[in-house]
């Protein structure tokens, strides 16, 4: 028996400011959107670029108040060959990457930043 992820889901506040992030920090597109107005939940699945796995983005439209982060949940990850094109892209972005880091003081190897909701995205490279 096989496995393989096939999605992961965060909760936003404004789903399109989200889509946008995401399609445009990233490369992501959305493979559909799914609208519940009974319930009151939209969900969009976005694509990684090369296919596969999907971000689902739930957005309840009665929510008012920002998400809480907790502190089970840590942060998404996309992989990247560029990782120092891709961190000035996303400074020129105005999106705030934090610093370009490494492993035990080695060659830089990832960096983090936040989502419009303040989820953490890491960006590593490949």
């Amino acid at each position: 028996m096989e496995y393989k992820m096939i999605h992961s889901c965060i909760r936003v506040m404004d789903l399109e400011k989200s889509e946008k992030f995401y399609q445009e920090a990233f490369g992501f597109e959305i493979a559909r959107r799914l609208d519940f107005p009974e319930h009151k939940f939209t969900l969009s699945y976005l694509r990684a670029p090369g296919g596969g796995f999907e971000l689902e983005l739930t957005w309840n439209h009665d929510q008012e108040k920002p998400y809480e982060m907790g502190n089970g949940y840590s942060h998404l990850a996309v992989g990247v060959k560029d990782l120092e094109g891709s961190h000035r892209r996303h400074q020129e972005m105005g999106l705030d990457p934090k610093p370009l880091k490494g492993l035990a003081g080695g060659e830089a190897r990832f960096y983090f930043l936040a989502d419009p909701d303040g989820y953490m995205v890491e960006v590593v490279r490949t």
